[in-house]
């Protein structure tokens, strides 16, 4: 089944993350009536090599002609023509662009497709499934929704006592204006009676109100406290988490229903201890409670609006480079980032003109970082209605800069406190918020940035970004690396897998995550609650290595991603194994079985290792010298799979690869990955490129005295692939000489 066939499959939910996906820059539209053509492209090759996304792009254009001079519907060809222009405009001067849009809409859909079958979820899944439970969930709506009703039945108890104080009052005065002749003792006793029992009813209903107000009030706080806070602070954290890899981010349309409806009673409120007021500049009398009790409930009210509007300000999109849309709060200089805040109070009285302004390392303290910067492009921007969103207010900043502060005296400060990847920066974001009389500041500001210069810091700030927001939930601790907290193995590694679900498609099983402990802490990791170091992780190299532990795991995930996405998502690559289990695996297996590694000696490179059976019993296994991104950036890996083979002295070359581990026969494995070559218009016969090695005997070239020589160098290998190239071109041309 396609991939877009199992994306309408899902879920509700599922569904509005993948909706919000597309937009203008990749409509649905395309992807919808071009999936299968779109899905048997590689748009990540695309995405880094501009001559490829040219050709793609121009294919593009030729598929959409094709869907319009097929769509029999006048409106949908029309808007099929429009979208193509739009993509012209767009891209037909960085064909990069859209590739890089197209292979991450694709990376996302099988990112929520991961997550919708996710059946296992480790320690920090599995608390953030439980923060949004459906019983927490009902139980809210419960709350909100008995304090609306207990509001409005307020309403109503406020009209009531406005209509006896008028009676009240009239009668009052149509007494006071009789002539005293007229009155009559007996009747103006009755009449007095019956004030006395008006007033001690108005009374009565006054003292009424102001104690279910008070009890409404004491509810809303609470609710306030207990439920609605820690809410949003939930929300908050599964942003932190799901910034980094992990499970979707959802809810902020239903905290915003429920900070709406606890708004709207408030105001309310507010309005009847308003109307209350009123009614006690017409008629008061001693010891009437409104005068008592309104100002200290009032005063309370206003602290709850002011409370509740301040924490609604929010950054729904974290600060993202659009280059980079999986590596959110990495910042490089000089390239433009996106934003957006919201608030999750909808009221129709709201004056909408709320200009929101952005600040960079507001209020830092002096001396905390070496590096200082501004923001280069326009700060101030106004918060609209999103129609598509139930009308919330918002406001997304798409085109904000940073640039670096220059020093007069050429000096940065306090130079070497921390890394430039450690080194962590916030953006702030104010406005002015008026609504019924009351003024509120605004003020919220982003998760810790990472400020970088050269894309070669984005490994080192990436690994800050996952370290701070696995390890705490403080919005602002600028400090957090000055001494960083270690974290056990269970959570960091459930975050390593996220990694490869989200940038390579399918995340890693136990099996490889306890290699992958094992390589970090050794045997120590069969324990999920070792703690692991900062600087184990991400500053000390390796024992025996130049590189640390995610210096060698991110250069994996950058081979995966560029060159080896399918055949990892078919789970072929076994991946993380030490060569010592590595040959327990293959000893007993039939000869040309062979099983795919990642090298522990180069960065970003993968090999295969064969096993062999002499004549005497003898085992014997082979591993080619690792493929890094350079070698296969000239041959798809499928395809050294398909062709490879190894030269020994008086033998002809043959491919020792028979079975993928344990026994899936090699092409049953890779076949749908293989290349094809279809035939040219011209009369050359295609030539293949064919990886190749050399077993080279000692006997025949090396001296006696001298041990075998190594395997082949790189240098030999293209030399002889380039010679091998040659004569069969040579020999199959029917143009040679």
């Amino acid at each position: 089944m396609s991939q877009w066939k199992q994306i309408q499959q899902l879920e509700g939910k599922l569904l509005e993350h993948v909706d919000n996906l597309y937009d203008d820059n990749f409509p649905m539209d395309i992807r919808q009536g071009l999936a299968s053509w779109i899905e048997s492209e590689d748009w990540e090759t695309a995405a880094n090599e501009e001559s490829v996304a040219k050709v793609l792009f121009s294919s593009l254009l030729t598929q959409l002609d094709r869907m319009c001079s097929q769509e029999s519907n006048f409106l949908q060809r029309h808007n099929m023509k429009i979208i193509k222009q739009q993509l012209q405009v767009k891209y037909k001067t960085n064909p990069v662009l859209m590739a890089t849009v197209i292979a991450t809409c694709l990376r996302e859909e099988r990112r929520i497709l991961s997550s919708a079958c996710m059946q296992e979820q480790g320690p920090l899944g599995k608390s953030l499934q439980n923060s949004v439970s459906f019983e927490k969930q009902r139980n809210m709506e419960n709350r909100v929704g008995l304090i609306r009703s207990s509001v409005q039945l307020m309403d109503q108890a406020v009209k009531h006592i406005e209509n006896l104080q008028d009676d009240f009052d009239f009668c009052y005065k149509t007494l006071q204006s009789r002539d005293p002749a007229e009155n009559n003792s007996k009747e103006t006793s009755k009449e007095l009676t019956n004030l006395q029992e008006m007033l001690n009813r108005l009374d009565f209903k006054r003292k009424e109100i102001l104690l279910k107000m008070d009890v409404v009030i004491k509810e809303i706080d609470d609710l306030m406290t207990s439920q609605l806070g820690p809410a949003l602070q939930e929300w908050k954290r599964r942003q932190q988490i799901a910034a980094i890899g992990g499970p979707l981010l959802s809810g902020l349309d239903q905290l915003q229903s429920w900070f709406t409806v606890t708004a709207q009673s408030l105001f309310q409120t507010k309005r009847q201890l308003d109307k209350l007021g009123e009614l006690v500049l017409k008629v008061t009398y001693e010891s009437d409670p409104i005068p008592l009790q309104h100002p200290q409930m009032e005063e309370r009210v206003k602290y709850l609006i002011y409370h509740l509007i301040k924490s609604s300000f929010v950054v729904e999109k974290q600060p993202c480079m659009p280059t980079q849309p999986q590596k959110p709060l990495i910042i490089k200089t000089g390239v433009q980032f996106t934003t957006k805040v919201r608030l999750l109070v909808k009221l129709p009285e709201v004056d909408y003109q709320l200009k929101v302004k952005t600040t960079f390392d507001k209020d830092l303290p002096p001396g905390r970082v070496s590096r200082q910067f501004f923001i280069l492009t326009n700060n101030t921007k106004v918060m609209d209605i999103e129609d598509y969103s139930d009308g919330c207010l918002s406001v997304e900043f798409r085109h904000l800069q940073l640039k670096e502060r220059k020093y007069i005296n050429g000096t940065k400060g306090n130079e070497g406190l921390l890394s430039v990847t450690e080194e962590l920066h916030s953006l702030s974001f104010e406005a002015c918020f008026t609504v019924q009389g009351l003024t509120i500041d605004l003020e919220t500001c982003s998760l810790p940035l990472v400020v970088i210069s050269n894309v070669c810091q984005l490994p080192g700030g990436w690994a800050s970004v996952m370290w701070y927001n696995l390890l705490t939930d403080e919005p602002r601790n600028l400090a957090f690396f000055a001494n960083p907290p270690r974290a056990a193995w269970s959570q960091l590694s459930e975050v390593l897998s996220w990694q490869f679900s989200t940038f390579a498609g399918r995340g890693l099983n136990r099996e490889q995550l306890c290699m992958l402990g094992e390589k970090l802490l050794g045997q120590s990791a069969s324990c999920n609650d070792f703690q692991v170091s900062w600087s184990k992780f991400c500053k000390e190299n390796m024992a025996g290595k130049p590189f640390s532990f995610w210096m060698w795991l991110d250069s994996i995930l950058e081979l995966i991603k560029k060159h080896l996405m399918p055949v990892w998502n078919d789970n072929y690559i076994m991946g993380f194994v030490s060569k010592e289990l590595e040959r327990n695996l293959l000893k007993n297996r039939k000869p040309g079985t062979f099983l795919l590694r990642f090298s522990e000696s180069h960065l970003g490179g993968i090999t295969f290792t064969w096993v062999e059976h002499g004549d005497n019993g003898e085992i014997k296994f082979n591993s080619v010298e690792p493929y890094t991104k350079n070698r296969l950036s000239a041959l798809p890996f499928a395809d050294i799979i398909r062709d490879y083979k190894v030269i020994s002295a008086g033998v002809v070359p043959e491919s020792p690869l028979k079975y993928l581990y344990p026994d899936i026969p090699k092409d049953e494995a890779f076949r749908r990955h293989y290349n094809s070559h279809p035939s040219k218009a011209y009369p050359y016969i295609p030539s293949t490129l064919i990886p190749v090695s050399e077993v080279r005997s000692s006997a025949s070239i090396s001296p006696p005295s001298r041990s075998p020589e190594p395997p082949m160098t790189p240098g030999e290998f293209d030399m002889l692939s380039e010679q091998l190239c040659f004569e069969i071109d040579t020999m199959s041309s029917p143009y040679s000489e």
